[in-house]
């Protein structure tokens, strides 16, 4: 069997998310579930440039040992109008002593915890129908109040 070489990423943009404080449904059969709005952000790179439309929500499951998986929804409008829906599910886990300071909104070094997301766009635009045929990748960073993320195309 051929062993092809591993695909190369590319870098698309640093992404911003400002957040509201957690609606907490509370626990469910498939785990602790947190519901947090996205109030705003932007996306800024060479070959796009956007901001985050206020609206959007993370639907977050919590597992028993802590990790996170995210449910992402939003809508974006580039600089030069073109509206763009992004959707990305990700994790974020690491040891319990991290993963409960995220939770009590501290700083923590990302290199003490994983945080990687896969976002899939869909547009209308003509401009930007190439993020439509592509997959992209992103590390994440929890801030106070916000979200940050390098997004990368692989190539």
């Amino acid at each position: 069997m051929r062993h092809l070489p591993a695909p190369s990423l590319s870098f698309l943009c640093d992404m911003e998310l400002t957040v509201e404080k957690a609606h907490l449904p509370g626990t469910t059969p498939i785990g602790t579930r947190r519901i947090i709005r996205v109030t705003g952000g932007s996306l800024r790179g060479e070959k796009l440039n956007a901001e985050v439309i206020p609206g959007g929500d993370d639907w977050i499951t919590v597992r028993e040992d802590g990790t996170i998986i995210q449910d992402v929804r939003i809508l974006l409008e580039t600089t030069d109008k073109e509206l763009i829906m992004m959707t990305y599910r990700g994790i974020r886990t690491g040891d319990a002593e991290v993963l409960k300071r995220l939770d009590n909104n501290e700083e923590v070094d990302p290199d003490a915890y994983y945080f990687r997301t896969s976002p899939i766009f869909e547009t209308a635009s003509e401009k930007y129908d190439w993020l439509n045929r592509r997959i992209f990748v992103s590390r994440g960073i929890r801030l106070p109040g916000k979200v940050n993320y390098s997004i990368y195309t692989v190539e």
